[in-house]
């Protein structure tokens, strides 16, 4: 029988047993299954499995094993296997216990295993496989095998094929790039039976779309509806977590909801490849299942959204809001809540900005990962979004290097991260250090750092590179009636002018700006704390306010305005609301 295995390792032959029989029961029709007693034993027969190239979905191994423990086993078939999932299987008298919880947050740390499996008890132990379950879903979406995967073929990785698969990873759809002259490319053309236009899309149900526009994607997902000259009672500009939270309490509380988006869904905070400190997701969640879950709930309540679709301006008319679309189109409503986020500024290098996409990566770590097995890759970012890249991208890759400007990772990223950041193995830090320069024939080959403290210069070789180096509010947009602090970031409620508030007519509420009717919640507001839950926090908060200013009943429809007229003549406090793009630090 052929197919990914799923192992298993414990010294008692009962337990053991337990665990064979609910993954055969289980799982056997899909996967096949090996145990081991001891932890010499299995890591020689993994080792055989890795030099045959066989798949490895899952390995599950009790702490106590004869020649080692578990948690050094699986911190050893990390390296073996990257792909699998790989959990520490306890029993029910360890759960809640202080010292095993600390043991397993050490091994996490450490990179030795994904999450702890409680033992099954009397079949069929459904939570046991509700675990097993998801473990084997996050393998086969890293595998770029699981159900619903997008295929990109192109002639090359760069171009527009790469754009198409930053346009998917917005969406958080999973997908996967195949060149077009590949086996694999060709097996899924031969019944085409059409011209084939590079690059194209072939869809879940073998749809193919030759050379498709971003809106092209969005409809084929079923992701978008027209929204021209609609009226809503809550528009949500931008679908990232302070977007989509903003959403899901709107529409569940009766408001009729519309979410717009130029890209997709989630916003950046589907490059966070996985977020260990969010509520109730003991074994971590990565951003674009975060944004999967949180879409599906404003979904079946009732929002509609539009994807692709670009918001350029918006204006008081009457008691209304109106936003005017880039394809013409206009939509009104009675509040708005701005949650455009920001996104990782540019490089500006030309020789590296020329292999965006064939090496150099904005983001995306989450996505770009499974490809770099045997490479050598780069990480350039001193927060939290920099720091996960790093740890997700050192399961796969030979050797990651994290390249921070500044001279300590305490400044910008979380404890927990720089625990984790220093503890692995496979991945080293270099402070004090920028990257100046790089290039490559076709795909990225080396890069030229420089020592900030010395001006010296290394050139050192590099098979790819993550940008994540700090944020740039999407804002440019927005009328001068907005007011920004000097790095663009947009100014509410009690920070708001004396001036400024006055002209509201009322004590701002929490989240309002300076516009009669739009709120901002999320990394686009200033003094914004660079979390997930937060955003999600201000999202749902945002919508307490919109009721208020509804209940309100008619807000001005202009403001007098004295002196400048710029956004940028407003300045208020240091800026600090500035961080990662859509809230995609934990």
């Amino acid at each position: 029988m052929s197919g990914p295995l799923l192992v298993a390792v414990d010294e008692d032959p009962a337990l053991l047993r337990d665990v064979e029989q609910e993954l055969r029961d289980r799982y056997a029709r899909t996967y096949r299954v090996m145990c081991f007693t001891s932890a010499e034993e299995a890591l020689a027969g993994l080792e055989s499995l890795a030099a045959a190239d066989e798949e490895v979905a899952l390995v599950l191994a009790a702490q106590r094993l004869a020649g080692g423990t578990g948690t050094e086993l699986l911190g050893k078939v990390r390296r073996l296997h990257p792909h699998a999932r790989l959990g520490l299987l306890i029993g029910w008298e360890n759960w809640g216990d202080q010292s095993t919880g600390t043991a397993l947050f050490e091994s996490m740390t450490h990179g030795r295993l994904d999450q702890y499996v409680m033992r099954p008890s009397s079949p069929p132990d459904e939570r046991f496989h509700s675990t097993i379950s998801t473990f084997l879903l996050e393998w086969a979406e890293a595998r770029r095998v699981a159900p619903n995967t997008v295929h990109v073929i192109g002639e090359t990785w760069s171009g527009r094929a790469y754009e198409l698969r930053q346009v998917l990873g917005r969406c958080a759809f999973p997908h996967t790039f195949l060149l077009a002259d590949s086996d694999e490319a060709r097996a899924l053309l031969q019944n085409a039976g059409t011209e084939n236009r590079f690059p194209l899309l072939v869809m879940p149900d073998g749809t193919i779309l030759p050379d498709p526009t971003d809106a092209d994607v969005a409809r084929a997902a079923g992701a978008t509806v027209d929204p021209q000259g609609s009226e809503f009672d809550l528009v949500i500009i931008g679908s990232g977590p302070a977007g989509l939270s903003a959403a899901v309490y709107g529409a569940s509380e009766g408001l009729r909801t519309l979410v717009i988006d130029k890209g997709g869904l989630g916003g950046q905070a589907t490059s966070s490849s996985l977020i260990r400190n969010y509520l109730g997701f003991p074994p971590g969640i990565g951003g674009g299942a975060l944004a999967r879950r949180a879409y599906e709930q404003a979904w079946v309540f009732g929002a509609s959204f539009a994807f692709m679709q670009e918001a350029i301006h918006l204006r008081r008319e009457g008691d209304r809001t109106v936003i005017r679309l880039a394809h013409g189109g206009k939509v009104a409503a009675r509040a708005v809540v701005l949650a455009t986020g920001a996104s990782y500024r540019r490089l500006g290098i030309p020789e590296l900005e020329a292999l965006n996409g064939a090496g150099v990566v904005y983001g995306a770590a989450a996505s770009e990962a499974p490809a770099t097995v045997g490479q050598d890759v780069y990480v350039l970012g001193g927060a939290n979004s920099a720091g996960q890249a790093a740890l997700h991208l050192a399961r796969y890759a030979r050797h990651v290097t994290l390249v921070v400007r500044g001279s300590s990772l305490g400044a910008g990223m979380s404890h927990y991260l720089t625990r984790q950041v220093e503890a692995t193995p496979a991945l080293d830090v270099r402070l004090d250090t920028e990257v100046v320069g790089g290039g490559g024939d076709g795909w990225l080959e080396h890069l030229t750092l420089r020592a900030r403290a010395t001006g010296k210069t290394e050139r050192v070789a590099a098979d790819g590179l993550f940008l994540m180096i700090g944020a740039r509010p999407h804002t440019e947009w927005l009328p001068a009636d907005i007011d920004r602090d000097n790095e663009g970031f947009i100014v509410t409620g009690p920070d708001l002018s004396e001036r400024r508030a006055k002209v509201l007519g009322h004590r701002p509420f929490p989240l309002e700006t300076s516009l009669p009717g739009v709120l901002a919640a999320g990394d686009v507001r200033h003094g914004s704390v660079r979390r997930v839950a937060s955003a999600v926090g201000e999202g749902s908060a945002a919508i307490q306010s919109v009721h208020r200013i509804l209940a309100a009943g008619s807000v001005p429809a202009t403001i007098p305005m004295t002196g400048p007229s710029s956004a940028a003549a407003v300045t208020v406090g240091s800026g600090s609301g500035h961080g990662s793009a859509t809230s995609t630090l934990s």
